[in-house]
């Protein structure tokens, strides 16, 4: 179900969101579930954004980056330092629209694995929403490693029975042998035509990459992979916040925790449950 400024949506030719676009606002009419924006330009901002997303995901399978865990990541030295962890912290007096941008441009430069792919994924498809001069605004000092964000970003993960296209879903791998630790699951942009993109898989059906994990299964392995119910976006005030910032915004940084886990390819929710356990000093 989709509302609009508290009535239902009604489509019409003049929002020219394209066949994408299309079948995005479609799956929200068709399910139970309610989407709920304040204005047009809300949900017309979030259609924009899933579809940055399925660009960026085509993108990212074309430029040339590779599958690695952190101990064997590598960076463009020109724009990031690589830590000690296998993260990459972006270097003084780079643009983060820049820094972002290459990755795309000088992939084979570039070696993460799938959670540090879904969050590169994110902060790129966020730039080509708000363009450089505001993503430079509000992300100053970026460091990527696994699903750490910077707080801005405002990602929500939650479980669901469904999902949209340019959501990020995990396909869980419970026997995945010592040697494909990192194939433990895959962190999968959710494309249009009931597709998926899962660095170091490529763009498939779900049978296609459930098949894949199972090939990364311990011998004898009576579990197959399979599509979890966890899902992540952008949250509702997220998508408000950027809908209608202006540029000369003055943006207060709260600087995350960073969980260093190095634990390949494990979902949100999983490192989520890192963070709380950092926070309740467990």
């Amino acid at each position: 179900m989709l509302q609009v400024s508290g009535g239902p949506f009604q489509m019409t030719e003049s929002l020219n969101v394209g066949n994408k676009g299309e079948e995005i606002l479609q799956k929200m009419q068709s399910v139970s579930a309610s989407y709920a924006y304040p204005s047009i330009q809300t949900l017309m901002f979030d259609i924009n954004f899933r579809k940055n997303m399925i660009e960026s995901a085509i993108e990212m399978n074309e430029s040339g980056v590779t599958f690695e865990g952190f101990t064997e990541s590598t960076c463009n030295p020109a724009y990031w330092i690589l830590t000690s962890a296998g993260g990459f912290m972006m270097k003084p007096y780079v643009l983060p629209s820049d820094a972002i941008q290459d990755i795309f441009e000088n992939g084979s430069l570039y070696a993460f694995e799938c959670a540090t792919a879904s969050v590169i994924n994110f902060y790129h498809a966020m730039l080509n929403s708000i363009g450089a001069s505001m993503f430079d605004t509000y992300f100053p000092n970026l460091y990527l490693y696994s699903w750490h964000t910077d707080s801005d970003l405002g990602l929500y993960t939650f479980y669901a029975n469904h999902f949209l296209p340019g959501d990020v879903v995990y396909f869980n791998n419970p026997d995945f042998s010592q040697e494909n630790s990192g194939y433990r699951g895959e962190n999968a942009i959710a494309m249009t035509g009931g597709k998926f993109f899962g660095h170091g898989f490529g763009i498939g059906t779900a049978e296609e990459l459930i098949e894949f994990l199972n090939e990364k299964r311990y011998p004898r392995s009576t579990r197959s992979a399979y599509l979890t119910r966890s899902v992540t976006r952008l949250s509702q005030e997220s998508l408000e916040k950027f809908t209608y910032q202006r540029r000369d915004y003055k943006v207060q940084k709260i600087s995350p925790f960073v969980v260093h886990h190095n634990k390949i390819s494990i979902s949100s929710s999983h490192y989520l449950r890192y963070l709380l356990k950092v926070n309740r000093g467990i």
